[in-house]
C-alpha cells in the first residue's frame, strides 16, 4: 500500500495516517468518533455549540491548528443547529445523523484501503489506467473512480473540518472544509446561505438512513499543446476554419434548468477555474447551486487543481438530492428530490457533468480571435470524447477518405475545398457522419456559459458552444436561454443556419468575421442581428445561395 504513488500523492491532504502499509485514525480520534457513534446520551453532543467543541477536540488530536479555520466558524455551527433548525429537526440530527456520521468516519481508513485494493480493476485493464484517488495536477489527464460511500465519508470529514489545509492554496486547490460555509452564515446572514447549508444537511440526512450504492468518476481532460499521435491536440484557427464537420441539431429552451433535462445529455457546469467556485463560501450562482443540490460533486474539490485553458473536468455518476427555487440571492432549498436516472455498466448514474471555465470579465477582448479560440477550445475539450473521435476517423478511412483530404489527427480538410468535392462525395461524408451518430443520444445541455457574473456576450457564447459540440460529434445541443432577451431570436437564427447546410468551418468563419468587425468598432450589434438582420427589420445579408 505505501508504495502506491497515487496514495502517496494524496495522503498529505487526507486526515488519516499510514504506518506499516495500514491506514488508520489516531487513537484519540477513534475514541471521539466512537463516542459520537453511540449517540448524544453518551457523547453529550446535542447542540451546535457542543458539536463544534467535539470537532475542535478531534482536530487537536490530528494536530490541526484552530487558526486555520474561519474565525466565526463555531458561531455559524451554533446559529444553524441551535437557532435555525426546528427543535424536531435538531433532535433527529443529533440522535440519528451525527451518530451515523461518527460510524461512517470510523470506517474511512478501511474504505480507503478497499478503494486502493480495487482501483486497478475498475476498468478491467489491469494497471494500464489507474483510477485510484490521487492528486490530479494541471496537464495531468486522468480519471478517479470513488465509491459513493467513500465520497460520503470524505464529505463527513469536510463537515467536521478534518482535512489538513496548510498548503492547499499553494497547490492551487479549493478549500474543502465547511468552515467558511458556516462562518459566512453568521458573519453575513442570508436566506440563500442558510439554504445552501440546508442542502448539505439534507444530503447527510439522506445518506445516514440509506447509503447510496455505485460509483462516481471524476476526470481531468486535457487537449495537449504538443502533438500526440493518439490524442486530439489543442486546435489552432486553421483547424476550425477548415472543418467540414456538419453542424449538429440545435434545440432552444426558453424555460427550465439544465439539470432538469430528462435525457442523458452532458450538463455544462459554468465553472470557476477552481472547481466548485464559491460553493463552500458565499457563492450562489449556477455552479455553486449545482454543487449544493448534488453534494457528491464537492469530492472533486479535494484533489483536482485549478484548470488551465486547455483543460476541462468531467464528472459522471452523482445524484441530485435537493429541490430548489430561485437563483443567487433568491436561492431557496425547497425539499427532497428523487433522482430517477438509470445506472451505467460501471455503476454510475447517467448524470454527466462537464466543468468548463470561461473568460472572466472579458470586455471587448472577447471578440479578438485569440480569445474566441480560447473559449471554443475550452468548450471543445469539455465536449470531446476522444475514443469516439478516433472511431469516426476509422469509419472515414474505411469509406475511402484519404490522408490528403483529412488530417489524421483533426478530421478536417487539409487542402481540399468544398467546391472541389463532388455532390456524391459530400453526401457520402454526410451519410458516414449520420452512421456514426446512430444510437447515440448523448448531446450537450447548456446555456449562457460565461455570461451573467462572468460578463460574456451570450450570443457569442451560444455560437461558440454550438461549434464545439458539433466538432466534438455531439448529436445535438440543448440550449437553455433562461429567458434572456438578447437570445429571443436564437431559435430562428439557428434554424436558418441549419437550412443553409453550413459546416463548422463555415459558421466559424462567419463568427470570426463578425468578431473582427466588433473588436474594431465597425459594428455594435449582436452576432444574431449582424448575421440575419432581416429578423430585426433590416435588409438581408445573404442572397438565395447557400454560401456564407
Amino acid at each position: 500500500m505505501e508504495k502506491r504513488e497515487d496514495l502517496r500523492s494524496i495522503l498529505p491532504y487526507l486526515p488519516v495516517v499510514m504506518r506499516s502499509s495500514t491506514l488508520f485514525w489516531p487513537s484519540h480520534v477513534v475514541e471521539a468518533l466512537k463516542e459520537l457513534a453511540r449517540g448524544p446520551l453518551h457523547s453529550h453532543v446535542d447542540s451546535g455549540h457542543i458539536l463544534f467543541t467535539a470537532i475542535e477536540d478531534i482536530r487537536n488530536s490530528l494536530s490541526l491548528s484552530s487558526n486555520s479555520l474561519a474565525p466565526s466558524t463555531s458561531l455559524g455551527y451554533s446559529l444553524f443547529f441551535d437557532e435555525l433548525m426546528t427543535r424536531e429537526e435538531s433532535r433527529k440530527w443529533f440522535e440519528e445523523v451525527v451518530p451515523a456520521l461518527g460510524s461512517l468516519l470510523l470506517r474511512l481508513p478501511s474504505l480507503l484501503e478497499a478503494h486502493y485494493e480495487n482501483a486497478d480493476k475498475v476498468l478491467n485493464v489491469g494497471a494500464m489506467i489507474g483510477t485510484g484517488l490521487r492528486m490530479l495536477d494541471s496537464q495531468e489527464a486522468g480519471i478517479v473512480f470513488l465509491s459513493r460511500e467513500l465520497i460520503a465519508a470524505l464529505l463527513g470529514c469536510s463537515l467536521f473540518c478534518l482535512f489538513p489545509d496548510h498548503d492547499r492554496y499553494m497547490k492551487q486547490l479549493q478549500i474543502i472544509n465547511f468552515d467558511q460555509l458556516f462562518a459566512s452564515l453568521y458573519e453575513d446572514y442570508s436566506q440563500k446561505q442558510e439554504s445552501k447549508i440546508r442542502c448539505i444537511i439534507h444530503y447527510f440526512q439522506r445518506i445516514s438512513s440509506d447509503m447510496p450504492k455505485g460509483v462516481v468518476s471524476l476526470e481531468r481532460k486535457v487537449l495537449p499543446f504538443e502533438g500526440d499521435a493518439d490524442l486530439i491536440s489543442y486546435p489552432n484557427s486553421n483547424f476550425w476554419s477548415t472543418s467540414a464537420i456538419p453542424l449538429c441539431k440545435f434545440e432552444v429552451h426558453t424555460s427550465g434548468h439544465i439539470e432538469d433535462q430528462s435525457g442523458e445529455a452532458v450538463e455544462v457546469d459554468f465553472a470557476n477555474k477552481y472547481l466548485g467556485g464559491g460553493a463552500l463560501g458565499r457563492g450562489c450562482v449556477q455552479e455553486e447551486i449545482r454543487f449544493m443540490v448534488s453534494p457528491e460533486l464537492i469530492a472533486g474539490m479535494l484533489f483536482l487543481t485549478a484548470m488551465e485553458e486547455n483543460e476541462a473536468i468531467d464528472i459522471v455518476g452523482v445524484e441530485r438530492f435537493s429541490s430548489y427555487t430561485g437563483y443567487a440571492s433568491s436561492f431557496r432549498f425547497s425539499g427532497d428530490y428523487v433522482d430517477e436516472r438509470d445506472v451505467d455498466n460501471l455503476g454510475r448514474r447517467k448524470t454527466r457533468i462537464v466543468a468548463i471555465d470561461a473568460l472572466c470579465s472579458p470586455g471587448m477582448r472577447q471578440y479578438r480571435e485569440k480569445f474566441v479560440l480560447r473559449e471554443i477550445n475550452k468548450a471543445f475539450c469539455g465536449f470531446l470524447y476522444q475514443f469516439k473521435y478516433q472511431k469516426y476517423q476509422k469509419i472515414l478511412q474505411e469509406n475511402g477518405w484519404s490522408s490528403e483530404q483529412f488530417d489524421a489527427s483533426t478530421l478536417t480538410y487539409m487542402e481540399t475545398s468544398e467546391e472541389e468535392i463532388s455532390n456524391h462525395e459530400f453526401e457520402k461524408f454526410q451519410n458516414n457522419y449520420q452512421r456514426m451518430e446512430q444510437g447515440n443520444n448523448i448531446g450537450v445541455a447548456t446555456g449562457n456559459w460565461g455570461c451573467s457574473a462572468f460578463g460574456g456576450d451570450p450570443e457569442l457564447k451560444a455560437i461558440i458552444q454550438w461549434l464545439a459540440a458539433s466538432q466534438a460529434l455531439r448529436p445535438f445541443i440543448a440550449y437553455y436561454t433562461f429567458g434572456l432577451e438578447a437570445l429571443q431570436n436564437l431559435d430562428e437564427v439557428a434554424s436558418w443556419i441549419l437550412s443553409q447546410r453550413w459546416t463548422v468551418g463555415d459558421l466559424w468563419n462567419m463568427l470570426i468575421e463578425y468578431s473582427t468587425k466588433r473588436s474594431k468598432g465597425e459594428t455594435t450589434v449582436g452576432f444574431l442581428q449582424w448575421l440575419l438582420p432581416s429578423l430585426y427589420g433590416h435588409g438581408a445579408r445573404f442572397n438565395s445561395s447557400n454560401s456564407p
